[in-house]
């Protein structure tokens, strides 16, 4: 039963962050409003509002305009689903858990403007840096949280190296390369799991980047030069990192 009301849970923060990726990239407010199909602009009835049962209920297709809806928005879904499940399995009813579901929302609406257009927004990245580094000072959270001084270096040293790689492309090709949402996302990172997933989360995130992009770039469908979202590498290598944490710090120590 208890999972039955996570996973419920899930669905509902699934279907809002839905809204955020859609609304925050246009600078619309979140909360107020009723939902309306991007194409005809119809008003979303709730029971076409219903996460995951609607989608196939309606065919994937609007009710009025009969154009399709987009797939993002059963994956979000059901990715949130599954997440809030995993977590709540782990750490059970906690403030851990709480706080794991708030970075892993902000994640998800983060990986989604950014894949779709190239943006991370401050009104995510800032809350979410703030609230990493307050929660350092409780000592009785999970040991997958640093304490305040670890997560201090770690926002500092996530924000700082990807600010000298900016700095320093641009003195190199004299232009811009990454932007700086990335270093604030991965200030995000550093504040939350400490300096030490700094380097992995680079390592990793710039491996599966170089994975998924080299394709494109032997097939000519991208350049060396083409605007790459490289947030969502960022939150990838973070969720391969906190899955294998010991076994990634071990090496170091």
């Amino acid at each position: 039963m208890d999972f039955l009301v996570v996973g419920i849970l899930g669905s509902l923060w699934g279907s809002f962050a839905n809204v955020c990726v859609y609304r925050l990239p246009l600078k619309r407010g979140v909360v107020k409003g009723r939902s309306f199909c991007p194409k005809c602009k119809k008003k979303i009835l709730w029971y076409e509002n219903i996460p995951i049962l609607s989608y196939f209920l309606l065919g994937g297709k609007c009710s009025k305009c009969k154009k399709k809806i987009s797939t993002q928005y059963l994956i979000v879904e059901a990715i949130s689903i599954i997440s809030f499940l995993i977590i709540y399995y782990l750490f059970g009813i906690s403030l851990t858990t709480i706080l794991l579901i708030i970075l892993f929302l902000s994640f998800l609406i983060i990986f989604f403007i950014d894949l779709k257009h190239y943006i991370i927004p401050d009104v995510l990245t800032f809350p979410m840096m703030a609230l990493g580094f307050f929660k350092s000072f409780d000592p009785n959270l999970s040991p997958i949280f640093p304490n305040y001084i670890n997560s201090l270096l770690g926002g500092i040293i996530g924000y700082g190296i990807i600010w000298l790689l900016i700095i320093f492309y641009k003195k190199i090709r004299n232009k811009e390369g990454m932007g700086l949402g990335d270093a604030k996302l991965l200030a995000v990172i550093g504040f939350w799991f400490g300096w030490i997933s700094i380097p992995f989360v680079i390592f990793l995130s710039s491996v599966i980047a170089l994975i998924i992009v080299i394709p494109d770039l032997l097939k000519k469908s991208k350049k060396l030069t083409s605007e790459i979202p490289f947030g969502p590498y960022i939150i990838t290598g973070t969720f391969i990192y906190l899955l294998f944490q010991n076994e990634f710090i071990s090496l170091l120590l």
